[in-house]
Parts: structure tokens; sequence; C-alpha cells
């Protein structure tokens, strides 16, 4: 038993020995209103005052008891005498308050558990033995009758006063081993109830840290499909902290599509489980994906609700867009490295044999409208072989430094007297006057800036702002300390992109603008990912596009 509890045991048995001294004073004084000399009232009350007495110096040295706990044993045998007391003022062996010798031990079960309430149990009937031997004169040195009580000849006979000492004997063994082996019981099936209460609040703890460290959304529903539980990694995701969204419909606060959400009411169409991929607009405007699972949550008693399980998949729909982007590029760009050779000769060849008939033939103006026509579509031929050539080809790299910002503004100023430019566009370039270098071959750089300009002009054919930027910004994922990238945009204000042809935006030919070979993003991609850089499209349709380039400041190895 730890000290304070011991602590708290004696407050609760110095209070009730109080309770028990003031019934017994207010028995004995309407004892004696009701039938005066039916008790010897001075030994009586002076008992009662004992008894007070010994309950204040125990409050007293109450705090000593934690160090001293002999103080518990002077206490509980203080109580045995003061029964006693009682039982000599009150007739001894005649007396009806013997049984109060069960109170100090059944007090003693309770503090020192079997071994004390076996103590005073036998102390107790020692010192009750005593008085009834006094009383009939075989104590050596008492004669009989030696207290006001009972008289001799009015006392039962030794033999029947034997028996019930015996009996009362007998009885407070008992009680000290009932009340003892209850208090050992108890004692053991708390010490069970605390290291189980210790193992399930453990067991508790286990399980909210592993549902806190979960890199996946977790909630859970009640059967009105409301929000039970909203774990770190779903605020984290989905941009809404757990107390607002406590009791909302999960519908609207995962924004699940609407089939999705019919399969719910019709519980998951028999399935265990559903999967949904779809589009989420956080509170603050960014759209993600999600990837999302929902089960049955089943308890011990049967389904309790729902669970859903999510992640944020934009980085990894992403990653498998240029996944399957490389791939599809790597096949065009081998057999684009083999066609190309095969047409570019025989058109250089015809495109030759058409000049020489044109100077050397007599031709009609129909005619020569003609050979002008065929000259013209294949120098454009050649230019688009060319740019394929340019994009299949491995490329000669002169790495070195190269100001993003410069390049920015002589580009700006080529576009502003280019054809592609008319009165109703605006060029603007947003450098901060600050160089902003990294390590890179300054064509193949220029060539990604003019190249997503020119698409960014295209792509707003009656007029708008095209603004070019670039930055220095710290790499993403902490790769090293001090690790920069050079990050340039370029936003127009066109006609936009639909979300279902961003997938196919960097392949080869795919030109929406009816201009151009459909090269240049393509081009921009491939020399993106020499660099190991990243380049992200967000546009949304009637609102215009925004290109991000990122390429690393330092000086890498374009990857070939």
């Amino acid at each position: 038993m730890s000290p304070t509890d011991l602590r708290r045991r004696l407050a609760w048995l110095i209070g009730i020995r109080a309770a028990v001294g003031t019934a017994l004073l207010g028995s004995g004084v309407l004892a004696q209103l009701t039938a005066p000399g039916i008790l010897p009232v001075s030994p009586f009350f002076l008992l009662i005052g004992l008894t007070y007495a010994l309950t204040l110096l125990d409050a007293l040295t109450l705090r000593f008891t934690e160090s001293r706990l002999w103080l518990v044993d002077l206490q509980l045998a203080g109580d045995a005498l003061i029964v006693s007391g009682v039982i000599v003022v009150t007739g001894g062996v005649t007396s009806y308050f013997s049984l109060l010798f069960v109170l100090p031990i059944v007090a003693a079960s309770m503090l020192l558990r079997r071994r004390g309430a076996l103590t005073v149990a036998v102390f107790s009937g020692v010192t009750y033995a005593g008085v009834v031997l006094a009383q009939y004169g075989l104590v050596a040195g008492i004669p009989g009758h030696p207290w006001p009580g009972t008289p001799v000849s009015d006392l039962p006979p030794p033999n029947v006063a034997f028996y019930t000492v015996g009996i009362n004997i007998l009885a407070f063994v008992a009680v000290g081993w009932l009340s003892g082996s209850l208090a050992e019981s108890l004692r053991r099936t708390g010490a069970r109830l605390e290291r189980a209460s210790s193992e399930l609040a453990d067991l508790q703890a286990l399980n909210q840290h592993v549902i806190d460290s979960m890199m996946s959304g977790l909630v859970t529903t009640d059967y009105g499909r409301r929000v039970v539980t909203f774990n770190p990694a779903a605020e984290a995701i989905t941009g809404h902290l757990a107390a607002s969204v406590i009791g909302k419909e999960v519908t609207a606060v995962l924004q699940l599509p609407a089939g999705f959400g019919e399969s719910l009411t019709s519980d998951l169409e028999g399935a265990k489980s559903r999967r949904a991929d779809y589009q989420y607009r956080t509170p603050d405007g960014r759209l993600i994906e999600i990837g999302l699972s929902a089960t049955h949550l089943l308890t011990s008693t049967g389904r309790a609700g729902l669970l859903f399980t999510f992640q944020d998949t934009t980085d990894i729909r992403r990653l498998e867009r240029d996944a399957r982007l490389r791939q599809r590029l790597a096949a065009i760009g081998e057999m684009a490295a083999g066609i190309a050779h095969e047409i570019r000769n025989p058109l250089a060849s015809m495109s030759g044999s058409i000049q020489v008939l044109r100077q050397e033939l007599s031709l009609s103006d129909e005619q020569a409208q003609l050979m002008d026509i065929v000259l013209r579509e294949s120098e454009r031929l050649n230019a688009t072989i060319s740019n394929f050539l340019a994009y299949a080809r491995p490329q000669r790299f002169e790495i070195g430094p190269v100001d993003v910002a410069r390049v920015l503004q002589d580009t700006a100023l080529l576009l502003r007297n280019s054809a592609e430019v008319s009165s109703s566009h605006e060029v603007q370039t947003e450098t901060h006057g600050e160089p902003v270098v990294c390590e890179a071959d300054e064509g193949q750089v220029r060539q990604i800036v003019w190249n997503l300009a020119i698409n960014g002009l295209r792509a707003m054919p009656d007029g708008g702002r095209l603004s070019l930027s670039a930055a220095r910004e710290a790499r993403h994922g902490g790769d090293g300390a001090g690790a920069a990238d050079v990050v340039l945009r370029v936003r127009d204000e066109g006609v936009g992109i639909p979300a279902d042809e961003l997938d196919g935006l960097f392949q080869p030919f795919r030109g929406k603008f009816g201009r151009g070979s459909g090269l240049g993003l393509a081009i921009v991609h491939r020399i993106v990912n020499d660099y190991n850089g990243e380049i992200q499209v967000t546009s949304e349709p009637g609102a215009g596009t925004t290109v991000t380039v990122r390429l690393p400041a330092g000086a890498v190895l374009p990857q070939r």
C-alpha cells in the first residue's frame, strides 16, 4: 500500500472512530435520561472522553505515520483497549457491546490486511478474556466484581461465561481471517485492475500515436455519415481542422464525387470497400488529387459506421504522367532520329531540282505559283525536320553561368518587335532588377523561354498580358544545405487548357494553335528533363495558363 493511500485510510478510521464515539455518547445520554442509573455514568463518559482524546492524538500524528508505521499498530491497539473499557463498564461478560471489537479488527484488515486483522483479533480476544476472568475473580490479585456493574450473583455460571468468551474469540479470529482475506483479495484485484487500466491506457495511447503518425488521412463516421474522428494527416491534406468538421456530413467535408456518395447510402453497393480518385479543392483554393478508400467500420457489436483512408496523390499522379510521357517521347525520339534522315535527304534533292527547273523552264504564272508553293512547303517541312532532330538527337552542351533575368529581358525585347505580338498584347518581365544565375547552356535556356513565350502569345489571339518572371528559390525537399533552384514562370491570360489535355501537353505534334510544328513544348520538356529539372503547368479554361520551370542553380551534367 502506498503511503498516500495509508494516510487516506487512517483519516477514514479517525473519522469513523469519532462517529462511533459520538454515537455511543448520544446513546449513553439517552439511556441516562430514559432510565437513570442503567449505566455507570462517570466511567462510561470517561471512556468516551478518552476516545475523543485518542482521535485528536491520532489526527495530530497522522502526518508521521508514513515513516513510523508503529503508530498505526498503536492506534489499533488503543481502539481495542477502549472497546475493552466499554465492555468493563457495561457489564463484562453480560455486555451487549462485545461486537464493538469487530470495528478495530476490520479497520486493521483495511490498513494492514490479513496479518494486521489476525493480530488485532487475537489481541481483542485476549483483552476480552482478561476482562471476563477478572470479572469472575480468576486473575491473580484482582478480586471478583472489582468495578460497578452486575453483582456476582447475577452473572451467568462460569462454564456459560467461558463458553461465551470462546465463541466471541472464535468470532473475532473468524472476522479477522475473513476481513483480512477480503482485503488481500481486494488488494490483488485492485492491483490487477490498475495493471489492466495501465495496459489499456498504454494501448489507447499507442493506437492514438499510430493514428497521429499516419501519413494517410483517416476519417471515421457514425451511421448518419457524420464525422467522428479526423486525424492530423487528414487535417494537413484537406486544410480543415478536426474541430471544424466533427459532426458534419462526410460527403461535404471530403468533397466526394456524386456517384461515390450514392454508393455510401446504398451500403457501399454490397462491396467490402470502395475506391475513388478525384480532385479536391482546399480552403486556400489549391486543387489537389485525392486517392480515397471507404469501408465499413466494424466493432465487436457489428458495423458502427464508415472508415475512410485517403492520400494526397498529386505528386504521384504527376510522376506517373511524367513517366508515361517520357516513355512516349523516348519511343517517338527513336523513330524521329531514323525517319528524319530518311526524309531530309530526298527532300533536299527535290527542293534543289524544283529550284533548277523554275529557273531554266519557261513557266506560266500558274505554274510558277505552283513551283513557289512546292518550295515554300519544302522549306516548312525542312524546318519541321530540323526541330524534330533538335528534339531527338543528343545535343552538345556548353555549360556556363547564365543570367536568366537577362535572358528574359532579351526575349521580351524580341517578342515586342516580332510578328507574334499585336497592339492588344502586353509583354512584361518580373526580375526585380537582380541577376538570377544558374549553370546551364545559354542557348537551351533561351530556347525554353522563347518556346514557352511564343506558346503563351498564341494562346491569346485576342490580346492579353504575357508575364515572364525568374527567381532563386530553395530546392524542394531540402537536398543539402544551401541547395537552390532557379524558377522561371511564364503566365498568360489566354484560352487555358482543359484538365484532360494536360497529360498530352508535351507530346510532339500536339500543337493546338494551327501554327508551328507542335514540337516547341516537347523540346522544352526534353531540355528540362536533361537538367534533372521540373516543369509544371497549372491552367484553368478561360482564365489563362502558368508554366513553371525549375532548374538546379548549380552545375548539373545534363542527362541523356
